[in-house]
């Protein structure tokens, strides 16, 4: 470990080998093998060359999408059991790859690659496949489970192999199963691998790049300088600067490993309890991939799977964005205030102005990336650009320049990276599939609507809240075992037309950007909603804390991700849709009054310590606020303006019933 200084005491950095050794413990999709000289240089020769089919595939090439998809995948797949071993466990042995995935890897890419091959002749025969046809496809479908086993995990394959069964079960053939999982783009190689191939893989090698330039210590460095000095400074730099990596960023668990290393043990030194710590790093880092301008590999499909374009999901993003980060800052602000913990002395804290003169070029691709998605470049021409910028300005200085070493492992890294997506999003693939071939989907809206026409819901108007509550269980339930890409996918594809049918069953017009963001934000929660809270648990093994009660903190400091999607549902000027200049003014000013009070009711103090009552009343306003309406705002200030008032007359520390 490498050791800090702060206030006299030393502070325990996780060193880079531990970091990876936490990652890989809870995201699968690190749990790789190791390897060093010549089956080292294959290795990365592989993803190098993969790298290169990509960047040529989405420039150059203009191949049909059925082959472009299945080359994608059959890359992949021999890539993936190269790198994944058989049990997770199964990594420390460098250099050794047994021959049972030597030849699972050749038969799964061959199977793909047969369709690639054989593509007119198939799509010609339509549902009349050979038995050969049948035989490769139900092989490519088994390969893929297997490698989706390893190195997603087995949750979202009880999921799609549930669909399976059902579709038997509905009285479809063997033939025709096979043929519509494996040889449309209805299927594996539907709309999600699609939108992998082609958008998703180039943020992953975009956000490669950057980790390698080193910008994550500088938006580390960044938040210190804004806010290393308030009171509780360490927990607030985290929540600025997991903020600022979640930018590019698509991983809960990454980030919070990321930067938690740093993060958490300057928390604790600080004062913080080791949950409290960990939690904030947790729920920042998680939040990352609501953070705009790339939000994760979930937003890009989004766009593909909505047809609004990247941008405009970006843009509504912001607030809901700003809201979630501006919750957590003030709960760790009155936490700090709370414990009477002090900030960072003064000689820890670098220089703003300086730091960002000297360092401000790595915020170039980040800048690139925005200005061309904003004039209209596709999101997959934008990330080239971006990617290439980030190359560029690495030789600006000479702590952050690219050597060729540098540069294979950005590539290399990013190809890696790209294995643990494109296998969730084939899998999830089969779901769609079924889903498109036996109309379960309408079945499934017919029921929910059933439910929520029940007498008791339509005469009290909760019928929109019930399906809206019960898409929420659903999504935290699959988010909590499956990646947040599939996760949206599969609930985008049953819940998110539910949601619509209910809220116009209910007499509400529900927007299909809030229904489809609705789904979007409890998927990406699930990762910090115990039991099964996988940035909470990599937080909390930093900081040696109880992992459920860093989720259960977790889960408090993030409460704004549970209440903003129910708002921008019935009110969608959250999301800046038919809204005006004047309405947006009023929601951000009446939704940071109402975080304030919200974050001094559950953290129990504002000035001084809150009594039962002002809590009770400080947290109902701070709702009503968030709440854009103007009934409800109105109320709301003045229930918060009253809390405050009393908070300050009553200032001086007596005790409070």
């Amino acid at each position: 470990m490498t050791h800090m200084a702060h206030h006299d005491k030393t502070i325990h950095i996780l060193t880079e080998q531990e970091t990876e050794a936490l990652i890989a413990q809870f995201d699968r999709e690190s749990n790789v093998r190791r390897f060093s000289g010549v089956p080292d240089y294959l290795v990365k020769g592989f993803l190098l060359l993969f790298t290169a089919y990509v960047f040529w595939v989405t420039l150059i090439a203009n191949l049909a999408e059925q082959v472009r998809r299945c080359s994608f995948l059959g890359i992949l797949i021999f890539a993936g059991f190269m790198l994944y071993p058989i049990r997770k466990g199964m990594t420390k042995r460098e250099n050794y790859v047994p021959w049972y995935d030597f030849v699972l890897g050749a038969l799964g890419a061959a199977a793909f690659f047969y369709f690639v091959i054989n593509f007119q002749a198939i799509v010609g025969r339509a549902i009349l496949l050979t038995p050969l046809d049948i035989a490769v496809g139900i092989t490519g479908t088994l390969i893929l489970a297997e490698l989706c086993r390893r190195v997603v995990g087995l949750p979202i394959l009880v999921v799609a192999g549930g669909f399976i069964i059902y579709a038997f079960t509905a009285g479809f053939s063997l033939r025709r199963v096979t043929q519509q999982l494996f040889y449309t783009t209805d299927g594996i190689i539907g709309t999600p691998i699609g939108v992998c191939s082609t958008f998703i893989v180039l943020f992953i090698f975009l956000a490669s790049f950057l980790e390698k330039s080193g910008i994550a210590g500088f938006f580390i460095d960044l938040a210190n300088s804004v806010a290393g000095f308030a009171s509780g400074g360490p927990a607030k730099v985290a929540v600025i600067a997991s903020a600022l990596e979640g930018m590019y960023s698509g991983s809960s668990v990454a980030n919070t490993v990321g930067s938690g290393s740093v993060t958490i043990p300057v928390m604790k030194k600080t004062g913080y309890k080791p949950e409290f710590a960990a939690a904030v790093e947790a729920a920042a880092s998680t939040g990352g991939q609501i953070m705009p301008p790339i939000m994760g590999a979930a937003a890009f499909l989004m766009a593909e799977l909505t047809n609004i374009s990247y941008a405009k999901i970006a843009v509504a993003a912001i607030l809901p964005a700003a809201l979630y980060f501006t919750g957590i800052f003030l709960m760790v602000h009155f936490e700090a205030k709370k414990l009477g913990l002090k900030g960072l002395p003064k000689e820890a804290i670098p220089h703003f102005g300086k730091l960002l003169f000297v360092k401000g070029y790595l915020f170039l691709p980040v800048i690139i990336l925005v200005a061309m998605m904003s004039i209209g470049f596709t999101p997959a021409y934008a990330a080239c650009f971006a990617i290439a910028s980030a190359f560029v300005v690495s030789f600006f200085r000479k702590d952050t320049r690219f050597n060729l070493g540098g540069f294979v492992d950005a590539l290399t890294a990013g190809a890696r990276n790209t294995i643990g997506v494109a296998i969730a999003c084939a899998v999830a693939g089969i779901v769609i599939g079924i889903v498109s071939l036996t109309g379960l989907g309408q079945i499934l809206i017919g029921r929910l609507i059933y439910i929520v026409n029940i007498p008791f819901f339509t005469m009290t108007g909760t019928n929109l809240f019930v399906a809206l509550f019960i898409t929420m269980i659903a999504c935290l339930i699959l988010g909590m075992g499956i990646p947040t890409t599939a996760n949206y996918v599969i609930m985008a594809t049953i819940t998110a037309p539910m949601v619509m049918r209910a809220g116009a069953a209910a007499g509400v017009a529900v927007p299909l950007l809030a229904a489809h963001m609705f789904v979007f934000y409890f998927g990406i929660v699930a990762d910090i909603t115990p039991p099964v809270a996988l940035a909470a648990y990599a937080g909390a093994a930093i900081a040696k804390a109880n992992p459920i009660k860093t989720g259960v903190t977790a889960t408090r400091l993030a409460i704004t991700a549970f209440i903003i999607p129910y708002i921008f549902v019935f009110n969608p000027s959250m999301l800046l849709i038919d809204t005006t200049p004047l309405k947006v003014i009023q929601i951000i000013l009446s939704s940071c009054i109402g975080m304030f009070g919200l974050a001094a009711g559950l953290e129990g103090y504002m000035f001084r310590k809150v009594g039962i009552f002002w809590r009770l009343a400080a947290i109902a306003g701070g709702f009503l606020l968030i709440d854009p309406g103007f009934l409800s705002d109105i109320i709301g200030f003045g229930l918060i303006a009253v809390v405050t008032l009393y908070q300050i007359i009553y200032k001086e520390r007596r005790p409070v019933s």
